[in-house]
């Protein structure tokens, strides 16, 4: 039996369906994210189960308990908001030790265990200082650790880290990862970002308009995606839309796709391929490969991006983008003529609609 696990979960808001029909199991220890564009339903998923929100329909059950009708403090539920929510007048020891106060725990062992949560998010030295003394990453932090002193059974997190910039966002999210690994605390972490939903999670729920699109682990998310939306949401992928044409191919205006995914469509089915730029190779010749597409093109844009460079292409009026590496591949410029090169098998075929 699954640790946390929401059966059936329906919300709505002046009759407009936010959350709907949510069925989700969640195994102890593991860390989950809940990953989608605003207005999804994460954060409202989030808030139900921390009992901030009243469900509509559904039940949520933790460690084999119905909790559904519990009020939020009494549901040993940890949340750590986007805006941190530390009390200003009080000192960071006192921000940490307020949760373990209000539990009326013993004064040495609340001591004890501000110090012992301050070591584990490595901030002892700010132990004396206010919230307004400290940076974002470290005010974040400090909420963290007032989350996790209290031993929830599970810790909520709710977009901790978007007021932060790039560089502390990538640092923060690795040690909210090596924290969350070290004291194996259940977590649903709620994001829009995907590369932070795909580096840090056991498994990523995807959702949209209030459902789940799909639920797995990271790479089953991004190398086998179900659905368009997920294919399009997560990552990059070039889309050609057409009609299947033959035992397995699509033809998507004036290019004819070699696609293995469209054995599983009818002749005539309206279809898009989905390839992601990472399976595209760059040829300055055309040269043939059996059971690979080579389509000409001419090079638009050239972007760099650290380990690869990001090509965008203009293939019959499709645009088609391209991440190469340069040391394994030959120079090109713009308004270059070009082949993208990619086999039948990266060719993700799906339903139009």
């Amino acid at each position: 039996m699954a640790y946390l696990e929401l059966k059936h979960v329906n919300k709505a808001f002046s009759g407009v369906d936010v959350v709907h029909d949510f069925n989700l199991e969640v195994e102890k220890g593991t860390l989950v994210s809940f990953l989608g564009p605003s207005g999804c339903g994460k954060t409202t998923t989030l808030r139900m189960i921390a009992g901030f929100e009243f469900m509509d329909e559904g039940t949520i059950t933790l460690d084999g308990g119905d909790i559904t009708g519990v009020p939020p403090n009494r549901r040993d539920i940890g949340m750590v908001f986007q805006a941190y929510a530390l009390f200003p007048n009080k000192t960071v020891g006192d921000n940490i030790a307020f949760g373990l106060r209000m539990k009326k725990h013993p004064k040495d062992e609340i001591a004890k265990k501000v110090r012992e949560t301050l070591e584990m998010v490595r901030l002892l030295d700010t132990i004396d200082r206010y919230p307004h003394q400290l940076s974002g990453g470290q005010q974040q932090r400090i909420a963290l650790a007032r989350a996790l002193a209290v031993q929830p059974r599970v810790l909520l997190l709710d977009e901790p880290l978007s007021a932060l910039d790039a560089e502390v966002r990538v640092a923060l999210r690795g040690e909210i990862r090596r924290i969350q690994s070290s004291l194996g605390i259940t977590t649903i972490y709620v994001t829009h970002d995907q590369e932070e939903a795909l580096s840090i999670s056991d498994r990523v729920v995807v959702m949209n308009k209030g459902l789940i699109e799909q639920a797995g682990t990271p790479e089953e998310i991004y190398r086998s995606p179900k659905t368009r939306f997920v294919a399009t949401f997560i990552g990059t992928a070039n889309q050609f839309p057409g009609v299947v044409s033959g035992a397995a191919s699509v033809t998507s205006g004036s290019i004819k796709l070699l696609a293995n995914g469209a054995k599983n469509f009818r002749d005539g089915d309206e279809v898009v391929a989905l390839v992601r730029p990472e399976n595209i190779q760059i040829q300055t010749e055309d040269t043939p490969h059996d059971g690979w597409n080579i389509i000409p093109g001419v090079v638009e844009t050239i972007t760099f991006h650290g380990a690869v460079t990001r090509l965008g292409v203009n293939a019959s009026g499709q645009r088609v983008v391209a991440d190469v590496t340069m040391a394994n591949s030959k120079p090109v410029s713009l308004n270059q003529k070009i082949w993208l090169a990619f086999s039948a098998e990266a060719s993700q075929v799906m339903a139009a609609k």
